[in-house]
């Protein structure tokens, strides 16, 4: 299955390391005679990537929804509408509290318990919790409900893409990575149509609007997650979905783009310190850090600037549908773009470039609705387009479990200390301007592009310098892959 001797191979699209990223080595596999390796990824496909992109669908939904059932009156009957108040603004940010402590441990938990296990016990959590939000009675109730939401969903999205990342070759992840990530993108835009429809259930046994939201949704989720407790998929090594020869193939194709996972150990305290020494791992999580300050203050904040412009409740939802569907189409656009290339670095930097120029419309222009809704779109687009790709590119670029799991997690928990920032960005003092809210956004968008370009150079220059070293330093193969991609044989895709 995976021999140095073999020279014959059904690995399509296969180019030398200094272009693709990974290790250099002339070791090729051998596709099983029953299939083809294309056959087999469009396997790998049907049984990944939709149940993660329902799952994290429902959890984005279940998130952002309070942004709906704002508009449908949930801060005036709670009290807290007052002008100057921030009390919403607080509900919103005690959500990444939990959210961004227990992203390592969960994905520690994640690889201990196996995905399809902790990942549909988060998602019933986080159903369950939104259910409650929906029958809160005052302030405190909300506060209590939205610390559990960020608990329960802190697993969600990075574990999904340290799943994602565990089944794909590099040059084949943007697709799989901007498709999973655009679940935002639709959860966004079904979330807009699905409030419409359900905020019409006004009055009904005797609950409003927003209430209906919270505990429809939330009831779905719920459900789902029952099905999904057998349906969600394992690391490649654990399903049963695959035959013995299919896995031990797809096994073969992952080493030889990423060097071998070490599945089989346990992650420790000790891998944390040791993933920790790499400053590119840091640098990672700026570069994520800097676009979830417009991406959460799209997210949380845009049916508000939307409703500013004059619109009904119900028109206010609507039209908060388009720009969500134009950033998923504009995301696989781009997501396409670069795994055909097998590039990364340019398809990150050009839709941020996007996202400034939608900013800068915003905060400059405050008397045309049309050309701040048309700029509503460029930020969506741009921030929403940029994000999976920076994720995918550090994400892959990270070889081994160990490093993978704990560098996924940072990225995402420190990144989403940005949700905290953008929360109190959007003020209702400021509205309806948000000139404050915008030039923050630009600055943090400003932040995440000059974050790229420093991990760009660094892996860049970490390339060549492997590529003038001595390769054959004495490493055993399991030096090798204790080290992941810090062995001299890895090379980075940039």
């Amino acid at each position: 299955m995976f021999s140095k001797k073999e020279k014959t191979s059904e690995l399509e699209g296969t180019t030398p390391p200094e272009y693709e990223g990974g290790y250099q080595d002339d070791a090729q596999v051998i596709c099983p005679a029953h299939t083809t390796e294309r056959r087999l990824v469009h396997k790998i496909d049907l049984h990944v990537i939709p149940f993660l992109c329902i799952m994290y669908l429902l959890a984005f939904l279940d998130r952002v929804n309070i942004a709906n059932a704002n508009v449908f009156g949930l801060s005036t009957e709670l009290g807290i509408a007052a002008k100057n108040s921030d009390k919403y603004n607080t509900a919103l940010v005690i959500f990444f509290v939990p959210y961004v402590l227990f992203e390592i441990p969960s994905n520690i938990l994640l690889k201990k318990l196996k995905p399809r296990i902790w990942l549909s016990i988060c998602m019933f959590g986080f159903g369950f919790v939104t259910i409650m939000q929906g029958l809160v009675k005052n302030y405190s109730g909300l506060l209590a409900t939205r610390f559990f939401l960020g608990v329960f969903e802190t697993g969600m999205f990075p574990g999904a893409f340290y799943l994602i990342g565990m089944w794909y070759r590099r040059h084949e992840a943007q697709r799989r990575y901007s498709f999973f990530f655009s679940s935002t993108t639709l959860a966004g835009a079904f979330g807009g149509l699905l409030a419409s429809a359900i905020g019409k259930m006004d009055g009904l046994r005797g609950y409003q609007g927003w209430r209906w939201i919270f505990i429809l949704e939330g009831t779905l989720t719920c459900v789902v997650s029952f099905f999904f407790f057998f349906l969600l998929p394992n690391f490649p090594e654990e399903v049963k979905w695959l035959a013995e020869d299919e896995r031990e193939f797809v096994k073969a194709r992952l080493q030889l783009d990423q060097g071998k996972s070490a599945a089989e150990r346990p992650i420790t305290i000790r891998d944390v310190g040791r993933v920790f020494r790499d400053p590119k791992i840091v640098v990672g999580g700026f570069m994520y850090f800097g676009l979830i300050v417009p991406a959460y203050g799209y997210a949380y904040f845009s049916p508000t600037i939307i409703q500013s412009y004059g619109y009904s409740p119900i028109q206010t939802q609507l039209h908060s549908v388009p720009p969500w569907a134009a950033a998923f189409g504009f995301a696989m656009t781009i997501a396409w773009f670069s795994d055909r290339l097998k590039h990364r670095f340019l398809f990150a930097i050009f839709p941020i470039c996007v996202c400034i120029a939608g900013f800068a419309i915003l905060i400059s222009v405050h008397n045309h609705r049309n050309v701040q809704y048309a700029a509503l779109f460029l930020v969506a687009m741009g921030a929403y387009s940029a994000m999976p790709v920076i994720i995918c590119w550090f994400n892959m670029n990270l070889g081994g479990h160990h490093r993978r799991a704990i560098g996924s997690a940072w990225q995402v928990g420190f990144g989403n200390i940005g949700g905290i920032i953008a929360v109190y960005a959007f003020l209702k003092k400021d509205a309806p301007k948000y000139t404050p809210g915008y030039s923050i956004c630009i600055a943090f968008v400003c932040l995440s592009a000059l974050s790229c370009l420093l991990y760009f150079v660094m892996c860049t220059w970490q390339n060549k310098s492997r590529d003038k070293a001595v390769t054959d330093v004495g490493l055993t193969d399991y030096e090798k892959t204790e080290l992941g991609d810090m062995s001299p044989d890895y090379r980075y895709l940039l």
